[in-house]
């Protein structure tokens, strides 16, 4: 499925996040902070977006709306919660 977002809004495929420890311990999907970086799959069409399809972004903690995508979880973002491209 494609989607393409309306207005100032990028979609944000979620990073995975490490189940494990440097030191080896096991950490279960309910103590586990909520990712707050991920990749760019898909932006708006308004001019004022900066970030491309491919860049790794930082973004607001709670932004967002979670949306699955062929059974794998995205982010809807406004473009204004975007905080820093990770080069």
């Amino acid at each position: 499925m494609k989607v393409k977002p309306l207005g100032d809004r990028v979609l944000v495929k979620l990073e995975e996040v490490e189940e494990k420890t440097a030191g080896g311990i096991f950490i279960p999907q309910t103590a586990q902070e909520k990712t707050q970086s991920g990749l760019v799959v898909a932006v708006g069409e308004d001019e004022m977006i900066k970030v491309k399809e491919g860049q790794k972004i930082m973004y607001d903690k709670y932004a967002g709306t979670t949306v699955t995508i062929d059974n794998v979880d995205h982010l809807l973002i406004r473009y204004s919660d975007i905080l820093a491209v990770i080069e």
